[in-house]
């Protein structure tokens, strides 16, 4: 038969609690208790008396600060507040915009409000020219078609990478002002 191991995962051994804390005294913080420095023994003592855990908050401080509360309460709390940081946080995303080298002006103009449009939502934009078949002539145009696209959103943006060419691709990388 084999033995399993009951392991606590990565969270739960983030903190200590009750006789995991080995310390002589502790900084003592909580709803309901006087805040102080305590032998662990007493805080422990404290802990129980309220039918809640001692568990260290900030392992680092001199003495390490504990805080008594349900142990499954605050790792609740902790995993919320680790979804709303999550959620908070903004992905950049990079938004692509084709051109051929023969665009039109009322086709650049209307590729460039939506470019503009990404940009202000905090978007990264790629920019490129496809050049097929014998249109890899038409490079120069190609290139006047970019820099003409990037100086109309000067204002919104800045170049982030300069126009290069890539085999039959030439590719130009823009970036939100802020």
């Amino acid at each position: 038969m084999i033995k399993k191991y009951n392991r606590p995962n990565s969270n739960e051994l983030q903190y200590r609690i009750n006789e995991r804390i080995k310390v002589r005294e502790v900084r003592l913080v909580g709803e309901n208790i006087e805040s102080g420095i305590f032998p662990t023994q007493e805080a422990l003592r404290l802990a129980r008396e309220e039918g809640l855990d001692l568990v260290e908050i900030s392992p680092t401080a001199k003495p390490p600060v504990c805080k008594i509360i349900d142990y499954s309460k605050f790792k609740y709390e902790q995993k919320k507040k680790q979804k709303e940081l999550k959620a908070k946080a903004h992905k950049t995303v990079l938004k692509e915009i084709r051109f051929g080298p023969n665009t039109d002006q009322h086709d650049l103009d209307f590729k460039t409000k939506h470019a503009e449009n990404f940009l202000k939502e905090g978007n990264k934009v790629k920019a490129y020219v496809q050049f097929y078949g014998r249109t890899i002539i038409y490079k120069d145009r190609g290139r006047a078609l970019l820099e003409k696209f990037a100086a109309s959103l000067e204002d919104v943006a800045k170049i982030e990478q300069p126009i290069k060419q890539e085999g039959r691709r030439m590719i130009l990388m823009l970036s939100p002002n802020k």
